[in-house]
């Protein structure tokens, strides 16, 4: 069995006919408990890799942000929390786990960890030409940008300059998880998924299939080529090992693909129970176009439904259009939905009711869909679900709109629920792997001004509608700092 990226550790048996990916839907799975401590009150266990003190802001299932002020996170040497208590349990948990109060990192009064963001969409070849070219709607997007720019991918030189970039401009921004396409070509692919592991990223990725595309005949496979390529992109990159970058099956989308092709790559799927993602009903365009090309489908989500891509290893980006049968289909399946709410405005394609979704209990992540979204950064996906939202409110769809610490949830717990890692990562629970931003509301050359009245709450919405990757100090995926880069990437 493939397991989720960071989950080489995981311990719990998973009941028949039951997943092993957590959900919301899920009891927590029990952490591990304590080795024992030898009798004379040495610990024996290796010495902690980190103590911080200091305030930690995360979401549980239950609350949408909880703040911490004056706590104490502890993580192991295999990057997992080994505990988060107030600071007066000080003395105790220095007794237990064997550090000095010399070990402890004490955050100042303007700095706070969070847990990284989870980027559920990313076309990481498009990265080159983001923040440009935003001025079609999708169909003719594809065909007149995406597609001519994705057949360059076949160039290693161009494929590995683009792919740091985009690698090391989403850690920066403090994308500690993300859900790639690659490109139709296999070894590129895997090119990404090395720079990647190199820059120590917690990834999905995925090789892009289609064999259909008439308006750039020149990028498209073959049917059996795409399927077998697909097997090879698997296989070797499962091969190599990554502790944190796994593979997901990628059909471009339902126009790009014959139902042959849907159909063997859903095969695929469950013969080595891999992750899935893919888009759905991002543009009315593109609907009307899948009505057409599958006629004997009732819908969109029946299309990747039938053909077992619409699994609880699913995730699905945009979303905008679908019924109350297609998202009841969704929750049954566990299948995830990624919310792109940049790209669905910048292409004009629609506007996703993530209200709608939560209540249909159907798993929901962000997304910056660069490059159809503009940015690179998860800040600006929760900025954009915030607009996106207050627009549905505007236009009377809905009475009330989603708050801040929603759309912060949505960015880090949302996000590692939809790509099945929420018991892995998403926040600071104990038992989890330490995936966090240490963020700097006063660092030099902050893009926003904080004033003697603010509080707590006031510098935190500060940070989250105005900051940006000034504000993050460092980057930790599984307890090892990543950003600032070491001199050996």
């Amino acid at each position: 069995m493939v397991t989720a990226p960071g989950s080489r550790r995981r311990h719990r048996e998973t009941p028949r006919g039951g997943s092993a990916l957590g959900g919301s839907s899920q009891p927590p799975p029990p952490r591990r408990t304590a080795p024992p401590v030898a009798a004379m009150g040495s610990p024996q266990r290796p010495p902690l890799a980190h103590v911080f003190r200091g305030t930690f802001v995360h979401s549980s299932p239950s609350a949408p942000m909880e703040i911490l002020h004056g706590h104490l996170l502890g993580v192991d040497d295999s990057g997992t929390i080994v505990f988060l208590e107030q600071t007066d349990q000080q003395e105790q948990l220095a007794k237990k786990w064997g550090f000095k109060t010399s070990d402890i990192r004490e955050l100042s009064n303007h700095e706070f960890f969070m847990p990284g963001m989870v980027d559920t969409h990313i076309h990481a070849p498009q990265y080159s030409f983001t923040g440009t070219r935003v001025d079609l709607p999708l169909l003719q997007w594809l065909t007149t940008y995406t597609f001519p720019t994705e057949a360059k991918y076949k160039d290693s030189d161009f494929a590995e300059e683009v792919y740091t970039r985009v690698v090391r401009r989403t850690l920066k921004n403090g994308t500690t998880t993300a859900c790639y396409f690659a490109t139709i070509y296999t070894d590129t692919s895997l090119l990404l998924a090395e720079i990647i592991d190199k820059f120590g990223q917690r990834a999905f990725v995925g090789k892009v299939c289609m064999d259909m595309n008439d308006s750039v005949p020149q990028y498209k496979e073959s049917t059996a080529d795409s399927v077998q390529e697909t097997e090879r992109f698997v296989k070797e990159l499962l091969e190599k090992k990554y502790p944190r970058v796994q593979p997901v099956i990628t059909p471009r989308f339902g126009p790009s693909c014959t139902e042959d092709l849907l159909c063997a790559l859903g095969d695929l799927a469950q013969a080595c129970d891999l992750h899935v993602q893919s888009h759905i009903s991002e543009n009315e365009e593109e609907l009307k176009l899948v009505e057409n090309m599958f006629p004997t489908y009732q819908n969109y989500t029946e299309l990747y439904d039938k053909n077992k891509l619409l699994t609880s290893k699913t995730v699905m980006a945009h979303a905008c259009y679908l019924s109350e049968e297609e998202l009841k289909l969704f929750s049954l399946r566990g299948a995830a939905i990624s919310h792109c709410p940049n790209s669905n405005f910048s292409l004009r394609s629609g506007v996703l009711n993530v209200q709608k979704v939560l209540k249909h209990n159907v798993k929901l992540g962000l997304g910056t869909d660069v490059a159809g979204g503009y940015s690179a950064s998860m800040l600006d996906a929760i900025r954009k679900t915030m607009m996106a939202s207050n627009s549905l409110q505007i236009n009377k769809v809905n009475e009330t709109g989603l708050t801040l610490e929603e759309a912060f949830q949505l960015a880090t717990l949302g996000g590692s629920q939809a790509l099945g890692l929420d018991d892995v990562i998403g926040n600071f629970e104990v038992g989890k792997e330490f995936d966090a931003l240490l963020i700097n509301t006063k660092a030099s050359d902050s893009p926003f001004d904080l004033f003697s009245a603010d509080n707590f709450e006031d510098t935190l919405q500060k940070f989250l509608y105005l900051g940006d990757d000034r504000n993050i100090s460092e980057v930790y995926v599984a307890g090892k700092q990543v950003v600032p880069f070491s001199s050996s990437v």
